[in-house]
């Protein structure tokens, strides 16, 4: 179930209809007139690195607390609840309100330097955060930066004990660090040719909760997630429209 906010706008009609084609119910998606929808905009070098993204995310302060208390039913029903830290900080709280009573597992994505802090004040009540290095940063408060494997597990298990139960850290060049209670890893970037960077972090958490989510072991739910990204940086655009656990099984990282 997607619940989210578009403008009745092309790019919010297409949106919905191609989530829907996916098999995600869009029912509690709202529709609002004056507000665009949400855009991320990203400009790339020649070498496909990004020089810098423009983003327009003001039509997400439609989402409320009174608008997702109209979805009780669902957030009863729900095995995790996902959501990004472009929301307001009162819908973040409300959220994790909701989630204890339901007793619901409870993952996010820092999204931006900007808004990680958002969720510094949960991080004992989140199961999963994904997050990139300057993102772990912050909820770290660490003064030094991330840029290596070794300080990237650091991070990951800093986080593990403030609370958190797994933790993702995407690192560019550098791979993927990870780390729950039990074992914490690194898996090297692959080195594969980069269309379009765009979504590859996306892919990375989609892939690992949609192997936690059917029992994979962690360490093979983030080998999962690392094939998504390397798919989608191949890529022009940022969804792979075949993307299948096929697919991900096939090119899966060693």
């Amino acid at each position: 179930n997607l619940v989210s906010v578009v403008g009745k706008d092309a790019i919010g009609k297409q949106l919905l209809e191609f989530t829907a084609a996916a098999g995600v119910n869009i029912t509690p998606c709202l529709s609002v007139p004056f507000y665009h929808t949400a855009t991320y905009f990203a400009m790339l070098n020649l070498d496909r690195s990004l020089q810098f993204g423009l983003y327009d995310m003001n039509i997400l302060d439609q989402i409320t607390n009174d608008y997702l208390d109209q979805y009780m039913d669902l957030f009863s029903k729900a095995r995790l609840i996902f959501f990004d830290a472009n929301l307001q900080p009162n819908v973040i709280r409300h959220i994790f309100s909701l989630a204890r009573k339901n007793n619901i597992p409870v993952c996010a994505d820092t999204t931006s330097v900007n808004q990680a802090h958002r969720l510094s004040p949960y991080l004992n009540r989140l199961f999963l955060v994904s997050c990139n290095q300057h993102e772990a940063a912050i909820l770290c408060e660490c003064k030094d930066e991330i840029n290596s494997p070794e300080s990237g597990i650091e991070a990951a298990r800093e986080l593990i004990s403030r609370g958190v139960r797994i933790v993702v850290v995407s690192m560019g060049e550098y791979g993927v660090c990870y780390a729950n209670s039990e074992t914490s890893g690194h898996i090297p970037a692959i080195s594969t040719p980069v269309l379009d960077p765009t979504g590859a972090g996306d892919a990375l958490t989609a892939a690992v909760l949609f192997g936690l989510l059917n029992d994979i072991e962690l360490d093979e739910a983030i080998r999962l997630g690392v094939t998504a990204s390397s798919l989608t940086l191949r890529h022009a655009g940022a969804v792979l429209p075949d993307l299948s656990l096929e697919k991900l099984y096939n090119e899966l990282v060693l």
